[in-house]
């Protein structure tokens, strides 16, 4: 026997192999790009979160906040509030609004509340508001109105006045938290340490900006998020559930400070991102 004939292929088996080689080559030709394709869906893209200073903050008072969106994948951006008036202060704001590309969710602290109300009536960008321990005001109410409209503030008496020359000539008066008041009367349950800080860094609101009536009303027209802080010095609880009542906005009540998006930046995160993934499909 030749040895070398048991190993020498037929025609035959050479065309079946062949053909089974191209059978297998047709079906992985066939289904590679529906297994390419299969689950992979582009990720929607998330809105860009603009947080909003008040009074006796600055924008470094949604650190905590900032750290906990970015590392959830939103973009955020923390503007300058001039606070020098309401409807100025609104402007700036407006003018910043449209430099950001997409939808917008606008969330304001304290003062900045009214500011987010004025400035985002007309913004089509903007999906929703959230009022952080905010003033959510109706037009022609006054900051200073509403947080006197219930009991409960002692910000007056902690508040020292110092003035300043306009730019048109004249005088206004900045007013700041005093250092040894600002601790129990803005960030009780911040620790002092962080507090103090605060303190020193506070940027001082206009009066009269605490003084001029709003214009607009945002939150009539677009989705409002609200949290209540009922261990607020600055504005009352009642203050502010009338707001937030009033605004028909989905609201949450903290036992907090004023200072709560220092205090408790896991919980204002998660009503900025609950209002956020409302506007899905927006």
């Amino acid at each position: 026997m030749n040895v070398s004939s048991v190993f020498r292929p037929t025609r035959k088996r050479v065309a079946v192999v062949g053909a089974l080689t191209a059978v297998a080559a047709l079906g992985l030709t066939a289904t590679a790009p529906a297994d390419a394709t299969t689950g992979h869906r582009a990720p929607e893209k998330k809105p860009t979160v603009v947080l909003v200073h008040g009074a006796f903050a600055d924008s470094s008072s949604w650190n905590g906040v900032i750290k906990r969106l970015k590392q959830d994948g939103y973009p955020v951006v923390a503007p300058a509030n001039p606070l020098r008036g309401l409807k100025s202060d609104a402007d700036y704001l407006k003018s910043f609004l449209k430099s950001v590309q997409g939808p917008v969710v606008l969330a304001g602290h304290s003062y900045g509340g009214a500011v987010v109300s004025e400035a985002a009536e007309g913004e089509p960008n903007v999906k929703a508001l959230v009022y952080i321990a905010a003033f959510a005001p109706e037009r022609g109410e006054t900051a200073l109105e509403l947080s006197n409209k219930y009991p409960g503030s002692t910000l007056g008496p902690t508040l020292n006045s110092v003035p300043f020359t306009l730019p048109g000539g004249g005088t206004g008066s900045d007013l700041y938290i005093k250092a040894d008041k600002f601790h129990h009367q803005f960030a009780a349950d911040v620790p002092t340490r962080v507090s103090d800080l605060m303190a020193a860094t506070q940027r001082p609101v206009a009066a009269s900006a605490l003084e001029e009536q709003a214009t607009r009303a945002a939150w009539k027209t677009i989705p409002s998020w609200n949290l209540i802080t009922t261990q607020d010095l600055n504005i009352p609880a009642a203050a502010q559930r009338f707001m937030a009542q009033r605004a028909h906005s989905h609201t949450t009540e903290i036992k907090a400070s004023h200072a709560v998006s220092v205090s408790r930046p896991d919980t204002v995160t998660r009503m900025i991102e609950q209002a956020a993934r409302s506007t899905a499909g927006h």
